[in-house]
């Protein structure tokens, strides 16, 4: 009986045993999921450890590779960086040659100790403890991207920025990224830390087309690098970061506050004594007196970017640069800029030819002062010259250079436009509201037509900026560039065609073997012939007879000025014999400029630019004869009332119509055949139509209705811009189906799909 016992007892030991086992087994023991995530913890840690051995070989083995096929360091030493262009006039002179200036190469001992730790202070200063990469700085730049949500911030180590200057491009990808390491680790493998600072310093770009240390130093302070003060080398290390935005020559200003932020990272890192650069005065250095450079440089900032996109492959080596610039032209544009900006004020001026070449353009007053282009760059408000958008809107609405409207005060939403002078004409017609620029009118025009139409109306022809829909848009309350502007202008000369500008007409290499030329593009149509030729009646009565009158040249010309609230900005845009040109100025920080009115000095500056510039083309008259289209003509009177014998018809003083023939039975009764003539007048609210109007209406009564008649059907109005520019616009292709000629496209179907 015990062995029997005992024997029952084992087994059932056994098999909680096993049961445990199980248990644990299916996660549910006490160790159960420690042991699971262990197992596979351990699994992941050595394919990690295993991953990373293989990442490090397979580094290692480029880096390796990388190092042998290195030039050597004297091969580095002999090689120049850069590439340089020389810039044509569309005449073939050349106007300009950019590109590299080298110094004199100082070698490591040569160079001053204070550049040296200026450089590593502010650009790397891990730079003696790193292998090229610096990982702590990459991991710092991720952690601040991800927290921050946001792209991972350059994380370049001179060794790196050594390897891009000298092996690579400046494209922002992860193939160049990876390569631009690979070589920095087969730099730091190759030669000495000292060696990788001397080719560094005696090749890095610092802006006006200066490579090294030295070539800086003689630039701006006129003198050898072996001579550098430490506020000298502060000045030249800041540069690295933004040659262009802190350069002395440029903006003095912002070079300094940059150097005072390498002292203070020399301090931090490069053990400057704080007693030092407490006593250093970056405001005492004496820059190199620079010659007057040529407004020319205003154009090339602008158009010698545009070869990264039309070069796509590239090119290091020298090529030239034929542009569209017109010498002469430039050279009268400058001086018709400084001879008439008033004051302390800036002045900007943009000249496109018939098929949107640039002939000129002003930036500025002076380019070495301030580099700033305020023909590209600036955003300003255009003033009245706006009102162009607004006119171009309500004629393709409908309205004519002759419709009356009413110059009265008026209030939409709240807002109470005024006139220039405060005082109102009442009934006038489009033509003279345009040409004296009336804002109640435009006011009125735009709520009618709608704001958002007329905002539009300002895409369609190329302006690019951001655009308001409140009513005070209309008098050009948003801002835009001077070089939108005049393409917007150019299209209307063009007859209502799109204009895209361009500089380039050809790049070559110096042998003479052509990279690009320049085709010319498709062209819209962005409104009809009749709309074109109506806004040009309207621009050129500005200039005959309304607030342009200053730019008269002895020509025919059209054109609109522009002024905003307290005289901050001037503005003229106009044409004549294809050349449109647009002036702008105004102070850079939006300062008051007394007297400042667009009808003023740049109408006067443009007189006198395009007194030269069309000097040799012959006078051009402007198509304002006004076409219109069958849907805008009034139906012929003989489909409204029948026969001949019915063409004529009157209305006595209730509004009744009258028989002239006397027969009141044709007509039934009630009708006088005793009446005046016919009172048929043009509501100024509703341009389509004529409106049959007493001359009491407030007292008229309705009429009875007449036995009805045929009447014309009214044609429809063609759409607003042709199937090429909606396709292009879209991004798809629209129907090709003829039945669309029987349907009148909705005003706002080109709104809603740009």
């Amino acid at each position: 009986m015990a062995r029997r016992g005992g024997n029952g007892s084992n087994k059932r030991g056994t098999r909680s045993a096993r049961a445990a086992s199980q248990a644990r087994g299916r996660g549910y023991g006490s160790g159960g999921w420690q042991g699971f995530l262990w197992r596979w913890t351990k699994r992941l840690a050595l394919t990690g450890v295993l991953v990373a051995v293989l990442a490090v070989i397979g580094v290692g083995t480029a880096v390796f590779f990388a190092s042998r096929s290195l030039p050597s360091y004297a091969s580095l030493r002999e090689s120049q960086t850069g590439q340089t262009i020389l810039v044509r006039a569309r005449d073939g002179t050349q106007i300009v040659e950019l590109g590299p200036s080298y110094g004199q190469w100082l070698s490591a001992d040569e160079i001053p100790a204070v550049m040296k730790q200026a450089m590593v202070s502010v650009e790397d200063h891990r730079f003696n403890s790193h292998f090229g990469v610096d990982p702590m700085g990459l991991a710092r730049a991720v952690f601040n991207a991800l927290s921050e949500d946001r792209q991972v911030s350059a994380t370049s180590t001179i060794t790196q920025q050594l390897a891009r200057n000298v092996f690579l491009n400046s494209n922002r990808t992860l193939d160049r990224k990876v390569r631009e390491a690979i070589l920095a680790m087969a730099l730091e493998w190759r030669f000495s830390k000292e060696q990788i600072l001397e080719l560094y310093l005696n090749k890095v770009y610092f802006g006006g087309g200066a490579y090294g240390i030295d070539s800086a130093s003689r630039k701006f302070f006129s003198h050898s690098a072996r001579d550098l003060s430490l506020e000298e080398a502060a000045i030249i290390a800041g540069l690295v970061k933004a040659p262009s935005r802190y350069s002395p020559t440029a903006d003095v200003d912002a070079a300094v506050s940059r150097a005072n932020v390498v002292v203070a990272q020399m301090v931090k890192y490069g053990g400057l004594d704080p007693a030092v650069a407490r006593q250093v005065n970056v405001d005492a250095v004496k820059l190199a007196q620079t010659e007057g450079q040529n407004s020319i440089r205003y154009f090339t900032d602008w158009a010698l970017p545009q070869l990264d996109l039309l070069l796509p492959n590239g090119t290091f080596e020298p090529i030239e640069v034929w542009t569209t610039l017109d010498v002469g032209m430039q050279r009268a544009a400058t001086t018709a800029i400084k001879s008439n900006v008033p004051g302390e004020a800036q002045g900007a001026l943009v000249s496109l030819d018939r098929d949107g070449a640039i002939l000129a353009l002003v930036g500025g007053t002076d380019y070495v002062t301030s580099n700033y282009n305020r023909a590209t760059d600036a955003m300003r408000q255009p003033g009245s010259s706006w009102k162009l958008f607004v006119y171009l809107a309500a004629l393709e609405a409908g309205y004519t250079p002759d419709d009356r409207v009413q110059d009265v005060p008026v209030t939409i939403n709240d807002w109470s436009p005024r006139n220039s002078g405060g005082t109102y004409a009442g009934e006038i017609d489009v033509r003279s509201a345009f040409a004296y620029s009336k804002n109640t009118v435009a006011a009125q025009l735009g709520n009618e037509v709608g704001f958002s139409n007329v905002a539009s109306m300002a895409r369609r022809f190329g302006i690019t900026t951001p655009i308001s829909t409140y009513p005070a848009m209309v008098l050009g309350s948003s801002e835009v560039r001077l070089i939108d502007m005049v393409r917007a202008f150019a299209a209307v000369s063009a007859g209502g065609r799109s204009i895209e500008p361009y500089g380039i007409l050809r790049v070559t290499t110096a042998d003479g073997s052509e990279l690009y030329r320049h085709r010319e593009g498709r062209a819209y149509t962005l409104v009809p012939d009749y709309v074109a030729a109506g806004i040009t009646d309207l621009l050129q009565t500005a200039v005959a007879t309304g607030t342009g009158r200053a730019a008269q040249i002895g020509r025919p010309v059209a054109g609109k000025t522009g002024t905003t609230s307290s005289n901050r900005d001037g503005y003229f845009v106009g044409f004549s014999s294809g050349i449109t040109t647009g002036v702008w100025m105004g102070r850079d920080d939006n300062g008051r400029v007394a007297a400042l009115q667009g009808g003023r000095a740049p109408a006067q500056a443009f007189a006198a630019y395009m007194r030269y510039a069309v000097k040799d083309r012959p006078v051009e008259e402007f198509d304002t004869d006004l076409k219109l289209p069958e849907w805008q003509l009034e139906p012929d009177d003989e489909y409204y009332y029948g026969d001949n014998d019915d063409y004529y018809f009157y209305i006595d003083e209730q509004g009744n119509l009258v028989d002239p023939s006397g027969d009141q039975g044709r007509y039934g009764e009630g009708f006088d055949v005793e009446g005046e003539g016919p009172n048929v007048v043009r509501d100024p609210l509703d341009p389509r139509g004529m409106q049959p109007q007493s001359q009491s209406q407030s007292q008229s009564q309705p009429a009875p209705s007449p036995t009805p008649r045929p009447t014309a059907r009214r044609a429809e109005p063609p759409q607003a811009a042709s199937d090429d520019f909606l396709e292009q616009a879209t991004g798809r292709d629209l129907p090709r189906d003829d039945r669309r000629q029987n349907n009148r496209p909705a005003q706002g179907v080109l709104n809603e799909q740009r």
